[in-house]
């Protein structure tokens, strides 16, 4: 029997931990260096079988009223179990009791219906790749 799945507001995650799921569920991932990235974070949610990383989501912020959903990931082999869904609503949550007014995602098509069911409504934004010549 598995054990149950859990949820963790910032826990301490190891490079190792979310490199291993980030490769999992990103076939073009490379190794990073998270520790950056974790410390400007506002909150990050962590989903857990046991001492097993299959989920998270980082919520980063502008210091004011407006947080941001990046890198929501769940392991391909927890999939489809609203893992994903734990994951937002954990991180609304957080987001809502630091006072922020806001909380916005970019996403791929094919997530448009997820994020809609996690309460998400579409709106216009613009966007500018700063590494295109």
């Amino acid at each position: 029997m598995e054990a149950a799945i859990t949820f963790h507001l910032s826990p301490p995650l190891s490079n190792t931990q979310l490199n291993a799921l980030f490769a999992a569920a990103w076939p073009s991932h490379t190794d990073s260096d998270f520790a950056p990235v974790l410390s400007r974070s506002l909150v990050y949610v962590a989903a857990f079988n046991a001492e097993q990383l299959i989920g998270f989501v980082n919520v980063a912020w502008d210091g004011g009223v407006h947080a941001f959903l990046l890198d929501t990931t769940v392991h391909p082999g927890w999939q489809r179990r609203g893992i994903g869904t734990g994951l937002v609503q954990n991180a609304v949550v957080a987001a809502r009791a630091a006072a922020c007014e806001w909380l916005h995602v970019d996403y791929e098509d094919h997530l448009e219906e997820f994020y809609q069911g996690c309460g998400f409504r579409l709106t216009q934004a613009g966007l500018i790749n700063l590494r295109a010549p």
